[in-house]
């Protein structure tokens, strides 16, 4: 047994009481509003916050603040003054690379095979999202959201486009009111969670640590997952990329799961967790029926309609277990 530090066994006792009590209404506008005081500077913890976040979420009508704080929109330590200031430069900003996309642009369509290639994709990707709720509403502005998807791919050299990046911008556009908004908090997302979702950058580790996991903590089903089951892990890789949106009921859902991923708590990297307690639900079914990795990854495929809060509860027991057991450097680097 490794000896847990005083946060490390906070997070254990918290991340246990998360599973087995009823999670508590969400945290509203009034709740929220007193955390600032009269200069609209924080009075309570950030760290508090977080925690308050991951066992009971965001009522939607706060999380559009919420997140500029969690994405690193806004500073923890602005005013009310200051984040006006911020606002105002970041839609300046965006306006800017807007002017300096379209002189370019032609440059780009001439020189730029990538780029060509890269719009069309976009394009297409974006023609196959359904736009409207059951009502027939239009829900999203597809031209807005093919520009700034191109943007992002022209602006941000460490994550080319990737299929999954537009559905999960979509979700942005659908949470705030202007397009720098959801320009900029798509890139601050991607920063704070690693690039996680990148396929070039943090996707290849995730699967790596999430073998580890399997080997750690499950021995019996990571021995199947080696035998039968080889290359199943591998080809998980959707689950990282689209940031588990298609698993869910609901884009309240999803939303649920980003905020806690932005929160950092209850570790680093809890997206692993999650996937992790996903193929626990297979578990059963995969070595009674002795899977192969094709129908091993129907069977993934299949794990829709979930709810955040049960996934999210199983990945916190499963951060509970990791901690108190003497788990390997590479796993204690990666989350602890």
């Amino acid at each position: 047994m490794t000896t847990l530090s005083p946060e490390n066994s906070l997070s254990a006792r918290w991340s246990a009481s998360f599973i087995l009590v009823k999670r508590k209404p969400p945290i509203d506008k009034t709740e929220w509003d007193a955390f600032f005081d009269e200069n609209g500077l924080l009075a309570k913890s950030r760290d508090s916050i977080c925690v308050n976040i991951l066992e009971r979420g965001l009522h939607p009508f706060v999380r559009t603040e919420a997140w500029k704080f969690l994405t690193g929109y806004y500073s923890w330590q602005s005013s009310q003054d200051e984040r006006l200031t911020v606002d105002s430069t970041r839609r300046k900003n965006y306006e800017a690379l807007c002017e300096m996309y379209e002189k370019i642009r032609p440059l780009l369509e001439n020189l730029h095979r990538n780029f060509m290639e890269t719009r069309n994709n976009i394009a297409y990707d974006i023609q196959k999202l359904y736009d409207k709720d059951h009502l027939g509403n239009v829900l999203i502005d597809k031209k807005r959201l093919e520009k700034i998807l191109l943007l992002s791919y022209v602006c941000n050299t460490q994550a080319e486009y990737q299929q999954g990046f537009h559905e999960m911008v979509m979700l942005f556009q659908l949470m705030v009111e202007h397009d720098h908004e959801t320009f900029w908090l798509f890139q601050f997302f991607l920063q704070k969670t690693e690039h996680s979702c990148v396929i070039n950058i943090g996707v290849g580790k995730n699967l790596d640590m999430l073998n580890d996991l399997i080997d750690f903590l499950d021995p019996v089903f990571a021995e199947h997952l080696r035998g039968k089951g080889a290359g199943t892990v591998r080809s998980l890789f959707p689950w990282f990329c689209f940031c588990f949106q298609r698993a869910f009921k609901s884009f309240e859902d999803v939303w649920r799961l980003w905020e806690v991923l932005l929160t950092g708590k209850p570790c680093r990297n809890f997206q692993v967790l999650v996937a992790y307690s996903m193929l626990q639900m297979v578990r059963e079914q995969v070595l009674q029926e002795s899977m192969t990795r094709d129908d091993i990854i129907l069977a993934c495929n299949n794990l829709i309609d979930l709810d955040a809060d049960v996934l999210i509860s199983a990945a916190c027991l499963i951060y509970a277990e990791l901690i108190q057991r003497d788990a390997p450097q590479p796993l204690k680097d990666f989350f602890l």
